[in-house]
C-alpha cells in the first residue's frame, strides 16, 4: 500500500473523506466529521473575512486535540483545507501562508494545479489531494506534485465531470497507484463499497453531510435534499462557467427556468465576492445525484454510523454472492494496485 494511502487509512474509521462544501463547511461541521472518524474538510474561502481563517484553524486544532485526549480509544481523523487555485481567487497566497503556518495536515486543491502550492504544503510534510474530472487533468496534477487524486465523476455535487466512475477510476489506475478518492453519488455504504471495488481507496462524500444538523446550510436546503431525488438534478455551466449539478427546485426558487439555462464559458468563472446576481451555492444549491438515499436531517455521527453499517452489510452480501459463484477463495482481494478493498 502507498505510504500516504496507509496514513489516510489508519487515520479514519471508514474510508471516507468529507468534501469541502462552499459556504456550508465550517469548524463545527468539520470537527463533527473528524470526531466521527472521517476526514472533514472546508474551503479556505468559507472563512470570511479572510482573517477568520487563522481563528478557524486554531479552533479546529484545539477541538480535535481535546477530543483525542478525552477519547484515546476513538479514531479522531485529521482535517483538510480546500484551496481554490483558480486565477480569480485573490486570497490564494494569503490563505496559503496561514495554512502553512498552521501546518494543516491535508490540503485539497481545486480548479487548477499549482506547483508552488504543492511545494508549500510539502515544506512542512503536508499532503496534497487534487480533484480531477479526466485523465489529462490527473496526469497534469501528478506532474505538478500532487500526492493523491480525487476523481470527480458523473453524478457528483457542485462542479462535476461527466465520465462514468468505472471508466475514470480504471484509466487513472493505469498510471497511478497512490491515494485515489472517488466523488459521485456516494451517499450509501453500498456505493462506498462499489468505489472500493472499482479501485478507489476512499469515497468522497458531500451531499449526505449537507443534510446534517451541524452543516451551515439553510433548513430549506436540507429539506430539499430529503424531499428530492436524482431526477431533480440539473447539470449546467450557467452559474459558474464550469459544468455542475444543482437542485432544480433551488433554480426555480431563484426565478429561473431550469430547462432554459444558457450555458456559459469557463472564462466567466470568478471567486471574487461581488455579491451581485444569482450566485451558485448562495442562491442556487449544489447537490449530487445520490440524494434519493437521504431520508432525514440527522447529526453527522449518524451519517457516519449509517455508512459504516451499510458498508459492512454490503460486504457480507458480496461475500455470499461470490461464494455462490464459487469465487469465494478470491476473497477480498479486489486490489487496485494500491489499497483495494480493506474491510
Amino acid at each position: 500500500m502507498h505510504p500516504v494511502t496507509r496514513w489516510l487509512t489508519e487515520s479514519t474509521r471508514i474510508p471516507v473523506v468529507a468534501a469541502p462544501l462552499f459556504i456550508i463547511s465550517n469548524p463545527t461541521l468539520v470537527a463533527a466529521q473528524c470526531k466521527a472518524g472521517v476526514i472533514g474538510s472546508f474551503p479556505a474561502l468559507n472563512a470570511r473575512p479572510a482573517e477568520l481563517l487563522d481563528d478557524w484553524l486554531f479552533e479546529l486544532e484545539h477541538e480535535l486535540a481535546k477530543a483525542r485526549e478525552e477519547t484515546p480509544g476513538m479514531v479522531v481523523s485529521p482535517f483538510a483545507v480546500n484551496q481554490i487555485v483558480h486565477r480569480s481567487n485573490n486570497r490564494l497566497e494569503a490563505d496559503l501562508e496561514v495554512i502553512v503556518r498552521h501546518r494543516a495536515p491535508i490540503v485539497i486543491t481545486s480548479l487548477g494545479a499549482r506547483e508552488e502550492v504543492n511545494e508549500a504544503v510539502h515544506s512542512y510534510g503536508g499532503v496534497v489531494l487534487h480533484d480531477v474530472i479526466n485523465r489529462r487533468f490527473a496526469e497534469k496534477a501528478l506532474e505538478k506534485g500532487a500526492d493523491g487524486l480525487i476523481a470527480v465523476a458523473a453524478g457528483a455535487g457542485g462542479h462535476a465531470g461527466a465520465t462514468s466512475p468505472f471508466a475514470l477510476i480504471a484509466e487513472i489506475r493505469e498510471f497511478f497507484a497512490g491515494p485515489l478518492l472517488l466523488s459521485g453519488s456516494i451517499t450509501t455504504g453500498r456505493a462506498l463499497l462499489s468505489a472500493l471495488a472499482m479501485g478507489a481507496d476512499f469515497g468522497y462524500v458531500g451531499s449526505a453531510f449537507i443534510a446534517t444538523r451541524e452543516a451551515n446550510a439553510a433548513s430549506e436546503y436540507k429539506e430539499m435534499l430529503v424531499a428530492h431525488s436524482a431526477e431533480d438534478i440539473v447539470y449546467t455551466s450557467h452559474f459558474t462557467g464550469v459544468k455542475g449539478n444543482y437542485l432544480r427546485p433551488s433554480i426555480e426558487r431563484a426565478g429561473l427556468n431550469p430547462d432554459r439555462l444558457e450555458e456559459r464559458d469557463p472564462g466567466a468563472m470568478s471567486f471574487a465576492d461581488s455579491g451581485k446576481g444569482v450566485k451558485a451555492w448562495r442562491d442556487v444549491w449544489g447537490s449530487g445525484q445520490g440524494i434519493g438515499a437521504i431520508k432525514a436531517v440527522v447529526p453527522v455521527a449518524d451519517v457516519v454510523e449509517r455508512l459504516e453499517r451499510e458498508l459492512l452489510a454490503a460486504r457480507a452480501q458480496l461475500d455470499t454472492t461470490l461464494e455462490g459463484l464459487g469465487a469465494h477463495d478470491a476473497g477480498p482481494a479486489f486490489d487496485s494496485g494500491s489499497g483495494g478493498l480493506r474491510i
